[in-house]
Formats: structure tokens, C-alpha cells, sequence
């Protein structure tokens, strides 16, 4: 847990909520945790029971136009 992670001086959940909240990178988080790859931090995300980061609503829409505008 969060309370258990800050006892033991575990910067681990941080990072990983930091993430979450989209307040940090991935590739930034990766480096933070000493992982390598997108799936290992999926993984530590499920295990911490974290939610996957959104998309900020701009990126979204602009990623929707973008398709749209190969199928016209």
C-alpha cells in the first residue's frame, strides 16, 4: 500500500501512481523503477492496482481527426 511504501522510504508506488495521474512520463517512470520495457510497468501497475493514464482529452481528439482524415 501507499502508507506502506512511504514507511520503508519505497519510492516505488509513487512513481508508479505519479504515472497514473499522469503527472510522470512512462519512458520517465521506466527509468525511475529500473525497468526496460512498457509491459513491466503495465504489469507493476496491475500488481499495485493502479489505473492505466488517459490520454489528455486534446491528444485524444486530435488523434480522432487524424483518423478521420485518412478515411476521406
Amino acid at each position: 500500500t501507499f502508507e506502506a511504501s512511504e514507511a520503508t522510504g519505497n519510492q516505488n508506488f509513487r512513481t508508479l501512481l505519479d504515472f497514473s495521474l499522469g503527472r510522470l512520463a512512462g519512458d520517465d517512470a521506466m527509468r525511475a523503477l529500473g525497468i526496460d520495457s512498457a509491459e513491466d510497468l503495465f504489469l507493476l501497475m496491475a500488481q499495485a492496482h493502479l489505473p492505466m493514464p488517459r490520454l489528455p482529452d486534446a491528444v485524444t481528439g486530435d488523434m480522432v481527426e487524424q483518423l478521420k482524415s485518412l478515411a476521406g
